[in-house]
């Protein structure tokens, strides 16, 4: 089954983000889907700081990865997302392709929910942002 995608970026592998071994540190698997979520936010026209501002804070709840090729100095890869949405979790459908062949390196989902003033709870302004892009 195809994944419908609605979000990507390319990014390239840093010489420091490699480990002694000469393949991509996992924690830093976690900063490339972060940035890939945070990029698309933009593209919905949500700033994290403004809706803090307003007291709603997405916070990640749970993520599950899953390494399947790695990634080496130099590389660049593509990030991908897709989301959808059940009760008051986001959640962020993360893959991870090598370029050059599409060799899948990583796959994840990133678990988010509002908290809305301190509390878990449901973001109008999130849902609007999200509403043309969440799998049905």
């Amino acid at each position: 089954m195809e994944k419908p995608y609605i979000f990507e970026t390319t990014m390239e592998v840093r010489d420091y983000e490699c480990d002694i071994e000469g393949i991509v540190n996992n924690a830093n698997y976690l900063h490339y889907l972060e940035h890939t979520r945070h990029l698309f936010l933009k593209e919905c026209h949500l700033s994290f700081a403004q809706m803090h501002a307003k007291g709603v804070d997405a916070v990640v709840y749970r993520m599950n990865l899953q390494y399947k090729s790695p990634l080496r100095c130099d590389d660049e890869f593509v990030s991908r997302l897709w989301l959808e949405k059940k009760g008051l979790r986001y959640i962020f459908h993360q893959d991870i392709f090598r370029k050059a062949d599409e060799q899948l390196s990583l796959r994840a989902t990133v678990e988010l929910v509002c908290l809305v003033n301190g509390r878990p709870g449901i973001s109008e302004d999130y849902d609007n942002a999200f509403r043309n892009y969440i799998a049905q």
